[in-house]
């Protein structure tokens, strides 16, 4: 299908009252169906991949404590219906790890049975470690030591080792392994000087690339490093193989220079990819959007499946080869949380898809295994003495978008 006809159908598709597959509206299980990713395509990010950043519907990330596999496995069929192929998965670090010396026996057996469940369903996972903070709260272990002490305190790098040994004698063994992420956005958590981060990045990956070699491993930050200097230098982050970012025009600030569907919230993650592209020195680097959505309250849900896809084909063009949604179901209202988190799943928290559900199952049926689009042009060099305003300056003029208010 050509991507300019891609939208007209997939709207229309989306505006009928019809679903293809009426056992997902219905709450039925639902097997996976066809990713078109086979395992021997797993770290290939020349291909396109689409997956979601799993939210658990009962108990969210509170579940490691409250364990019941039955309505995680109906999470799993409901999310392989939609077409995913892989997911993120949060363990939350004080949970798994209370103590310097001791990692809890029973959340890693449950990790290891949720990879089991996810296997079955022919979704793979990569999996975060240090978490650290996750959708505004903050889980940290009672032997926290703040900020810079997180990357260069002896005592701390001794804990965080053997919570990784641990983790890859559980996950090893699981085939559907993508690899870990390092925590969910660090930086938002603990801070320091790039120097220091820099350094405490390097001797990690060398970590997880020894106790689980062969997968792939990366950190994912949220947009602030890539925007300014915070905590890993952008030089760093763009020089691994497979970079990844988080995106979000409402969080990043787009709505200051355009609507909800123009182009600084539309082109984001596309201008994103071509600025790690610059920093990497590398127009034809692949990226890895880890964490997208809008997160604008205002959005119906078909604006939100709108946005989605030409988001989507815009970052396809910009050398995005795979697409990890936030997220996968609603927040459940009897948590407090920032009002946001209980409509960002492409999934009702009962299961029922929405209209960026059924827009995310188009786009991984359409493109999901196929090999990705090269960008046809360089990026100019990035920014200079980088902060917020330049680097958006930069995004701007990447777009060839002039907003009104400047």
């Amino acid at each position: 299908m050509h991507r300019r006809d891609f939208i007209t159908k997939s709207l229309s598709t989306i505006a009928s009252s019809t679903f293809a597959d009426s056992s997902i509206l219905s709450g039925e299980p639902v097997r996976s169906q066809a990713s078109g990713v086979d395992s021997s395509q797993r770290f290939d990010v020349f291909r396109y991949r689409f997956g979601v950043n799993y939210t658990p519907s009962r108990n969210w990330w509170f579940c490691w404590n409250d364990w019941n596999t039955d309505p995680i496995e109906r999470d799993l069929d409901s999310i392989a219906g939609l077409g995913a192929d892989h997911l993120r998965i949060m363990l939350i670090w004080p949970y798994f790890q209370p103590n310097l010396r001791w990692i809890d026996p029973a959340q890693l057996e449950r990790l290891d049975q949720l990879l089991t469940m996810m296997a079955s369903r022919n979704l793979d996972a990569v999996v975060t470690v240090f978490t650290g903070q996750l959708s505004g709260w903050f889980f940290l272990p009672p032997f926290n030591k703040p900020g810079a002490a997180f990357y260069d305190d002896p005592e701390i790098w001794t804990a965080q080792e053997l919570f990784m040994k641990e983790l890859a004698r559980t996950v090893n063994p699981h085939k559907n392994l993508i690899g870990f992420d390092f925590g969910n956005e660090l930086n938002t958590c603990w801070r320091a000087d790039p120097a220091v981060g820099d350094v405490w990045m390097a001797r990690m990956f060398r970590l997880m690339e020894s106790v689980t070699p062969g997968r792939i491993h990366v950190n994912g930050v949220d947009h602030q490093p890539w925007f300014e200097t915070n905590t890993f230098s952008q030089k760093a982050l763009a020089a691994r193989p497979f970079p990844s970012m988080h995106c979000y025009p409402y969080w990043t600030g787009s709505l200051k220079y355009g609507g909800p569907m123009e182009p600084p919230s539309v082109k984001l993650l596309a201008a994103m990819a071509a600025l790690i592209q610059s920093y990497a020195g590398d127009s034809q680097k692949p990226v890895w959007a880890e964490e997208f959505n809008t997160c604008i309250a205002s959005n119906t849900e078909r604006q939100q499946a709108e946005w989605l896809e030409r988001a989507v084909h815009a970052a396809m063009d910009q050398g995005t080869s795979w697409f990890t949604y936030w997220d996968s179901h609603d927040v459940d209202h009897k948590f407090d949380f920032n009002p946001v988190e209980y409509s960002l799943g492409l999934l009702h928290n009962d299961g029922k898809v929405k209209q960026q559900g059924r827009a995310f199952q188009q786009l991984a049926k359409t493109y999901g295994g196929k090999a990705m689009t090269l960008p046809k042009t360089s990026p100019p060099a990035p920014p200079i003495n980088p902060s917020d305003d330049i680097t958006w300056q930069w995004l701007l003029d990447w777009m060839g978008w002039k907003p009104s208010t400047l």
